[in-house]
């Protein structure tokens, strides 16, 4: 049957399953556009600003672990998307970003609002394609959610000029995917396997670092039962937490730059340090020369490229996580480490999260909203202190729980990936933990969120700064503060401007009222805390200095001690 390139669009996007995307109209894209109104069964947001269409899409892919689809039309509105596909890249999260362009003919011509958006989004997209033959889109947009959501995952793009969009093709889907060079992971082999069981068996002082490639890869049952038989601590990445009960006994939340004491001192320590689905990056690691300096290094990924790219492992295990983690559990008997895990909670107990009372803290609101929700929410933030003091205080339990930009660091992400995970799983409670310097980057979309009453409660954490920029000028430039200070609206007046329930609070006596209502508000909420203005993140380890010199909270009466 012939149909138009636009309808060809829209079945993949139903042959996929994608139930709701995101995206903005423009001149090239209008004869999708007109097609979307006969597809009612696909849900299209309308967002304000294309970046916004990008974090969204990240957001439902991290909420669901399903392919997000953002929309954009040529020009200024693909070059918008840019900022949210290198994002993604860095984070390995699957995503199709569909751009359309000028008609073919004209390509090259520099026709109005023309820009060669495949090569500037090379070096940041899994693959891309410029489709200008209509009988190739039907095998174009399957390979594109094919190479997006297998392997190491990441954002695909698909410009279609606007003549692609109109013309007509009476070619099918294809029934299989084959793209020459492209491999899976490979079954892991049975000796990185033996060599993996042997060397946790031979361990006294083992620990687990935890990435998002369990999150990728489904296998956060494996990762628990491998802990729990062989009695390993388990530290989370950044971009890890959820994919471990942050209340079991064997957790040790977050390490590395900003990350607590006990996991960043247990690395140092340990005997045996597994990363799983981790690319050891330098947030985590700090001086790699120095990192886990008694250790030996046991590396499992599905990527090979990322084995011995920042530290040097012993060995590794090649294979999706999933397979590979069954098959070291064949090889391992139960274990026991009474006086490692007796070390450890020595360390929890001497270097434990400080939240001084008698000022309204960042930390104080962190820490009350994670006694309300219990660590059961889905949770977003930017990027900044508020983002650390997140992962420090949210005691994530499940994954697919914490949205946060990890490599990219991208201010602006949190609110926007709210949406999309709340739009992804409209029954979840959902919270945006934002700073006043990135909101104001993405808050245009409070009128996305009223147009589709979409219940997500914003925690805008007011301290007129660029927090974490003004703690580096702090600590590192001799208390010279410049450009830091961030000025802002009238939050009120702003939310009430767009139609949003709104609640101020700056007193620790008002906060579990605060967000009591904020809770029992069906639709959006955005609630300010006007937080002490120069507070600090601590634990902190200083940029390319070695993780045994964390400087820890002034707060804490004991100094922290290198691990010897």
């Amino acid at each position: 049957m012939e149909r138009s390139g636009a309808r060809v669009v829209m079945e993949a996007l139903e042959r996929q399953g994608v139930d709701v995307f995101f995206g903005y109209p423009g001149g090239v894209v209008l004869p999708l556009y007109d097609e979307m109104l006969n597809w009612p069964q696909i849900k299209h947001i309308l967002v304000r600003h294309e970046q916004a269409a990008a974090h969204m899409a990240d957001g439902y892919a991290r909420a669901t672990g399903r392919v997000g689809v953002c929309l954009a039309t040529s020009g200024p509105g693909a070059t918008n998307l840019v900022t949210g596909i290198a994002n993604a890249i860095m984070d390995s999260i699957p995503m199709v970003a569909i751009t359309g362009n000028v008609n073919s003919w004209a390509i090259g011509k520099d026709a109005f609002q023309e820009t060669d958006i495949q090569g500037i989004t090379i070096p940041i997209t899994k693959h891309n394609y410029l489709v200008t033959n209509v009988d190739d889109l039907p095998y174009v947009l399957e390979e594109a959610f094919y190479l997006a959501n297998t392997g190491r995952k990441g954002p695909v793009l698909v410009d279609i000029p606007k003549d692609v969009f109109i013309k007509k093709t009476s070619v099918a889907f294809p029934d299989k995917i084959e793209r020459r060079g492209y491999r899976l992971p490979p079954t892991p082999d049975a000796g990185q396997i033996a060599t993996a069981a042997k060397m946790i068996a031979e361990a006294q002082k083992p620990v687990i670092i935890a990435g998002a490639g369990v999150m990728h890869s489904h296998s956060w049952d494996e990762l628990r039962t491998l802990a729990e038989t062989c009695d390993i601590p388990v530290i989370n990445s950044l971009l890890g937490l959820g994919c471990f009960p942050r209340d079991h006994e064997l957790s040790l939340g977050m390490m590395g730059m900003h990350g607590e004491a006990t996991g960043t001192l247990a690395v140092q320590e340990a005997d045996l340090v597994m990363g799983i689905g981790i690319r050891f990056d330098d947030r985590l690691t700090g001086d790699t020369s120095k990192f886990a300096p008694n250790a030996k290094i046991l590396h499992f990924d599905l990527d090979i490229s990322e084995v011995g790219k920042t530290v040097t492992p012993i060995a590794f295990v090649i294979g999706d996580l999933k397979d590979s983690l069954q098959a070291v559990l064949k090889e391992v008997a139960p274990k026991t480490h009474p006086a490692w895990r007796a070390q450890v909670k020595s360390w929890q107990e001497t270097y434990p999260l400080v939240v001084p009372e008698g000022k309204f803290l960042s930390r104080t609101v962190l820490r009350a909203l994670n006694e309300h929700t219990e660590g059961e929410a889905i949770v977003s933030t930017d990027v900044g202190q508020h983002q650390m003091w997140t992962s420090q205080f949210i005691k994530f339990k499940k994954p697919h729980t914490w949205l946060s930009s990890g490599g990219l660091g991208t201010m602006g992400f949190g609110f926007p990936a709210a949406m999309g995970a709340k739009f992804a799983q409209p029954d979840a409670e959902v919270w945006a933990v934002v700073g006043d310097g990135g909101f104001q980057m993405t808050l245009q979309e409070l009128q996305t969120a009223v147009e589709f009453n979409c219940n997500v409660k914003i925690a805008l954490l007011n301290n007129g700064y660029l927090g974490m920029v003004r703690q580096w000028q702090e600590l590192f430039y001799d208390h010279r503060y410049s450009h830091v200070a961030m000025g802002s609206p009238d939050f009120g007046k702003l939310a009430e401007a767009y139609g949003v329930k709104f609640l101020r609070c700056s007193r620790t006596e008002d906060l579990d009222a605060t967000l009591e209502e904020a809770r029992a508000h069906n639709g959006p909420v955005l609630c300010e805390f006007v937080v002490e203005m120069e507070e600090n993140v601590f634990p902190m380890v200083p940029a390319g200095g070695s993780n045994s010199q964390v400087i820890m909270d002034p707060a804490l009466k004991t100094p922290v001690e290198a691990a010897k």
